[in-house]
């Protein structure tokens, strides 16, 4: 597809996701919403791929809404409102269901919606010098539909006081909340995404998507019979598994598994 909002490049099986409205700031509207869905949808299907970056062009990540969709949204019906709202939060689903293990670089400031996109991820590296802002009630607006992987990153808590403030803060908060994994400088941001990156890939695809699965669905529940059943069919499938069998044998014979190959 000949993506309008983004360019995608594939490599050593990474693909890079790059918003690409630098002019804008990287805010999104109905068009990049729908090639954000369709791209990560794709790109969770292709087995060439093994692992996901999410970046953007120019000096901020995303400012959130375009004004231009902000405009037209102000005219909407309340019907035509949920449908535009559901769009929004399928593409935010899709990147937090993708089976591929998703990195945010966040090289530049990340507003409202753009604060959705990152909390999708499964981690997320920021630049020292980016802030951070929830700020859709300064609009008379809330963060309604990116509201439940945002609280997952940053911890009700925190949750409770930056939905309300609309205040900015900054990486080294983000990394103290739990938004940001890691905070390091505008010139360490490539190569520190290029080293978790090679962890990913060098990893059994199979348990790497297993993984994932296995936090989303395991987090928040108790340790009771039904989990303790539930996790140990999951490891007694997984030994089982062609991945499995292999990464322990190659263990114990001291060589490489076959999909380092």
């Amino acid at each position: 597809m000949d993506y309008q909002t983004l360019s995608i490049a594939i490599a050593d099986k990474v693909a890079t996701v790059t918003l690409n409205r630098p002019e804008l700031r990287n805010a999104f509207n109905e068009q990049a919403i729908a090639e954000l869905a369709l791209a990560f949808d794709e790109l969770g299907r292709n087995e060439l791929v093994r692992a996901i970056v999410l970046a953007a062009n120019g000096p901020a990540f995303c400012a959130g809404a375009d004004l231009n969709w902000m405009k037209k949204m102000a005219g909407y019906s309340h019907s035509e409102n949920e449908l535009d709202a559901a769009r929004l939060a399928d593409m935010l689903r899709t990147i937090y269901l993708c089976p591929k293990p998703t990195v945010a670089k966040v090289q530049g400031d990340c507003y409202a919606g753009g604060m959705g996109l990152v909390a999708a991820c499964d981690i997320v590296v920021a630049a020292e010098g980016v802030n951070f802002c929830l700020s859709e009630v300064k609009l008379g607006l809330i963060p309604a539909t990116i509201s439940p992987y945002v609280i997952k990153a940053m911890g009700e808590q925190a949750a409770r006081r930056y939905f309300i403030t609309a205040e900015r803060f900054d990486a080294a908060a983000a990394a103290r909340m739990g938004f940001a994994h890691e905070v390091v400088t505008m010139e360490a941001l490539d190569t520190t995404v290029a080293g978790i990156v090679k962890s990913l890939v060098s990893n059994s695809p199979h348990a790497v998507v297993e993984a994932k699965k296995l936090v989303r669905e395991v987090v928040g529940k108790p340790a009771d019979e039904a989990m303790v059943l539930d996790t140990a069919q999951r490891i007694a499938a997984i030994r089982a598994s062609d991945e499995g069998r292999e990464g322990v044998s190659s263990f114990l014979e001291k060589r490489k598994p076959s999909w380092l190959n």
